[in-house]
């Protein structure tokens, strides 16, 4: 991503840490921030499948699950177009996708 600075809820995706982003967002987060070219439900879409993919360990996707749970719209393109279905597909994410279309 680009040179800037993370948002406190940013960083809980970026970092995967479920408990500060489900915090984060009951103290009043908006689960659409959008942070240099991601939305927070691209970027942890993102975070989760590369996550997946560099630890060879099975997905998780609890912070997407949380996203969803605090009402991000899964229908939000980013600033570059994408909409969060667009990027589970190219991050290899099977999960967070049956969980935005459901």
């Amino acid at each position: 991503m680009e040179d800037f600075t993370w948002t406190p809820a940013h960083r809980a995706v970026e970092l995967e840490d479920a408990q500060t982003l489900a915090r984060l967002l009951a103290d009043g987060a908006d689960p659409d921030e959008v942070l240099g070219v991601q939305t927070l439900l691209t970027h942890t879409l993102d975070v989760e499948g590369d996550g997946a993919l560099q630890s060879r360990q099975p997905l998780t996707v609890h912070t997407t699950a949380i996203l969803l749970a605090f009402g991000a719209d899964p229908e939000l393109r980013d600033p570059t177009g994408d909409v969060p279905m667009d990027v589970g597909v190219r991050a290899g994410q099977p999960g967070g996708i049956s969980q935005i279309s459901q």
